[in-house]
């Protein structure tokens, strides 16, 4: 959220940006960052769904903007105290909508009275677009890592094969991933699921490369070097080159030998 809103302010040029999540189980959006405001009156704010601003934009599950907020006929008043107490006047709201479910609301504002451009709206649309893609990986990651911890998955079974096939695809998104922080725990993640089966203990200590990783991640689910260059963004001899790198700190002469080799040493699941 914290990021979504630097970016937002970034990309539009507003002064000022605010918004929060879904309470779970709830129609129901509370404030939780806050991004050069004045005051902190919005935080912890519950917006409910039809109501307000926000609130509109979650039951609409579209982007709702209006030019002067007090005075404004097209949304209710209930939080016209404190949008009046944090002196805003021109405000947007872009709902965050994943698999068709609004999970949150990024909101944008001015403190004087002025048309919010589509180019502004656009702007705040793609700052919810890379929120939205965000949540959708962590998603992918905690539902992954419950996969792997399910009795009855271990290292030989066939439920195991969707966990690698997914391994591989969210080591191939990490590098795309523009939150740090974001990355940093979906890459835990990966690290969670190859440490997770060890299938056959070992004395080696391999090291190898996040890209070198990577690169193994798509062979492992038998990937050419062309299509993990094109999953990856890299070319085709950039990958080869990563392949045998890892091939050779492994000790393995064929592509087959290098991931047994990393499922051993418990560097991939």
């Amino acid at each position: 959220m914290r990021g979504a809103l630097m970016r937002l302010r970034r990309a539009t040029g507003l002064p000022v940006a605010f918004g929060g999540l879904v309470e779970p189980g709830r129609r129901q959006v509370r404030i939780s960052e806050l991004n050069g405001t004045a005051t902190a009156v919005l935080s912890a704010l519950a917006v409910s769904s039809g109501h307000g601003l926000g609130g509109k934009a979650v039951a609409l599950a579209r982007p709702c903007a209006v030019t002067d907020y007090s005075s404004s006929r097209q949304i209710s008043h209930e939080y016209d105290a404190a949008v009046a107490a944090e002196g805003l006047r021109s405000v947007l709201a872009v709902p965050v909508v994943v698999r068709r479910r609004v999970r949150g609301v990024l909101y944008g504002a001015l403190r004087t009275a002025q048309a919010l451009g589509d180019r502004t709206l656009a702007a705040a649309v793609e700052a919810a677009r890379d929120m939205e893609q965000s949540l959708v990986v962590r998603d992918e990651a905690r539902d992954l890592l419950a996969a792997a911890r399910e009795p009855g998955v271990t290292a030989e079974g066939a439920a195991w094969e969707q966990v690698r096939e997914a391994h591989g695809a969210l080591r191939a998104l990490a590098p795309r991933i523009v939150d740090p922080a974001l990355r940093a725990e979906l890459l835990a993640v990966c690290d969670t699921l190859a440490a997770a089966p060890a299938p056959v203990p070992t004395d080696r200590r391999v090291r190898l490369t996040p890209r070198e990783l990577d690169v193994l991640a798509c062979v492992a689910v038998g990937t050419t070097n062309a299509a993990a260059a094109d999953r990856l963004g890299l070319r085709p001899e950039t990958v080869k080159a990563y392949l045998h790198s890892a091939m050779r700190k492994l000790g393995a002469h064929t592509r087959l030998e290098a991931v047994v080799a990393a499922r051993r040493a418990g560097v991939l699941p």
